[in-house]
């Protein structure tokens, strides 16, 4: 016998169903009589005998007084090797085009498997790109935040990462996208651009636009953490999970919450955030056989990283990269304050003490550096010491050095040309800058190279 409910209310996104007898378990999916394909998510109690559900359909759908019925299921979506390459939306529907993806093999987006957390991260996981592998390197089976305001290159980065690690990698990893919140027209462009510099086919797209409703894009994120789980532990294989943008998940929840009339906390936002991100989070592990390493741009409102929302996804990072709206109009790219960004790899015993040295003596010229630019924008560059002087020119010469060109954002996207630079590489230069062998080249003279090899001295 059906389990049966009738819509006591409808708020926005948020329908109330009365159920007649037994309760439903949370994530049920009730689907209504007359419309099979409307459906809701159990979510949590309004009442002794009626819940708050998630309306994953239009709500022009639902009506005060409609039958529904527990489908006893949960949201799933399909997995295997068929969704590489694919892109698709929250239900596991094609978005890209191509023919419809077959739901025979399935995971729910709640796990409820057995594993856990056994193999601590202790490799570094490079990203090709300087200031990220030399400022901020990552281990492998981490996790690394993108923290940035609008229009400050966050999903650029992303994409230049993605491109990096899947054409570096090969077949030794499998990337799983979630867009939540995404703008339809960033989606194309990043599909576009997988698919010219070669990458598509190891990568599994999963999106929940930011025209959709907020049940939809809340929901986005488990999509994407399901997809990860299945390759990590039925196919054995390590995952590089990417994210964009992880304050959009939180954004959704803040909708849902004020749309349930929920005591917000700090900020207005709902008293479960850190619960929700907790749960997102906690499934992104890495096993003793294989590895999860996560990449998560955070949007900041305003700029203001002390934001609750941004500041309770801090806790699960393993590293933090901080873009900067002063030096994104200074032209630097990418726009990374060095100093406001950190990793816990920066320690000799997992990056080596040659990293770890020059590491500590170029945040040492750069953080000396900002007191001297407030000088020289007073009394000018002349009327410095000769060894502020120094200082001062070399910490201009390790930024323009840290700017490099994108591949994935220039027209060369269909030649085998790359911007690609190990962090062997970046570390043998760094020394060679922090020795003053390149003191009398301008400053100018190391934006946007590879290497020093392409400057004579």
């Amino acid at each position: 016998m059906r389990e049966l409910g009738s819509v006591v209310s409808i708020k926005g996104q948020i329908v109330e169903v009365a159920f007649i007898e037994n309760p439903p378990d949370r994530f049920d999916l009730y689907s209504m009589e007359d419309n099979p394909d409307a459906l809701l998510e159990v979510y949590t109690s309004a009442s002794r005998d009626s819940v708050y559900c998630l309306a994953l359909a239009s709500i022009e759908s639902f009506y005060k007084g409609a039958i529904v019925y527990n489908t006893k299921r949960t949201l799933s979506i399909p997995v295997g090797d068929q969704i590489l390459g694919r892109a698709m939306n929250v239900f596991g529907e094609s978005i890209d085009g191509h023919k419809d993806l077959d739901f025979s093999e399935n995971v729910s987006f709640f796990s409820t498997n057995d594993t856990s957390a056994e193999n601590l991260p202790k490799k570094i996981l490079e990203t090709g790109i300087k200031i990220i592998d030399f400022f901020t390197p990552l281990l492998d089976g981490g996790k690394i935040g993108l923290f940035g305001g609008a229009g400050v290159g966050k999903t650029v980065l992303l994409t230049e990462i993605i491109h990096n690690i899947s054409s570096k990698s090969g077949s030794a990893h499998v990337s799983v996208f979630a867009g939540i919140g995404e703008r339809s027209r960033e989606g194309q462009e990043l599909i576009e651009s997988l698919n010219s510099t070669g990458v598509l086919p190891s990568v599994s797209l999963v999106y929940g636009q930011m025209s959709q409703n907020p049940a939809v894009r809340f929901r986005t994120g488990f999509a994407g953490a399901a997809i990860a789980e299945y390759f990590r532990d039925t196919k054995k294989r390590d995952v590089l999970f990417f994210i964009d943008n992880m304050y959009r998940f939180a954004q959704a929840g803040y909708e849902l919450a004020t749309l349930m009339n929920q005591i917000p906390s700090e900020g207005g936002y709902p008293a479960t955030l850190a619960y929700d991100m907790g749960k997102m989070h906690e499934r992104l592990y890495s096993t003793i056989d294989n590895s999860v390493t996560t990449f998560e741009t955070v949007y900041v409102p305003a700029d203001d990283i002390t934001d609750p929302g941004v500041q309770s996804v801090l806790p699960y990072l393993d590293a933090r990269v901080v873009l900067s709206r002063w030096i994104y109009q200074e032209g630097l790219f990418p726009a990374i304050d060095t100093l406001s960004s950190n990793s816990s790899a920066l320690n000799p015993n997992i990056i080596g003490y040659r990293h770890y040295s020059a590491f500590i003596a170029a945040q040492k010229i750069l953080k000396e550096a900002i007191t001297l630019e407030k000088m020289v924008s007073l009394i000018g560059v002349s009327e410095l010491s000769k060894e502020n002087r120094t200082i001062y020119k070399r910490a201009q010469i390790i930024k323009n050095y840290m700017t490099q060109v994108f591949i994935t954002a220039s027209n060369k996207r269909n030649s085998t040309e790359t911007t690609y630079v190990t962090r062997d590489e970046t570390v043998s230069d760094m020394e060679l800058i922090l020795q003053g062998r390149y003191d009398e080249h301008s400053p100018a003279t190391f934006k946007n190279i590879k290497t020093l090899k392409e400057i004579q001295i």
